[in-house]
């Protein structure tokens, strides 16, 4: 699968997610992808919520592996 295929394919799944997190007065937003890891950036109310590395891992991470076998890791970032 190319680069372009890859980030694509990334953004698609962001965009599926953003709805399900804006509601909860959240936002994620990709930063980059690097070495088999996407790099995004969680804001609104997923600042210092506790629940926010589950949704991250549990939520955002399996979805992305799902769609896009090249993707090993999820971390937001600052």
């Amino acid at each position: 699968m190319s680069d372009e295929e890859i980030l694509h394919r990334i953004s698609g799944v962001l965009e599926q997610i953003r709805p399900n997190i804006q509601m909860d007065g959240g936002d994620i937003e990709f930063v980059k992808f690097e070495d088999g890891v996407v790099y995004i950036r969680m804001s609104g109310a997923c600042i210092g919520c506790p629940a926010a590395i589950y949704t991250l891992k549990m939520g955002i991470e399996e979805r992305i592996k799902e769609q896009v076998p090249d993707v090993l890791e999820v971390m937001s970032i600052d």
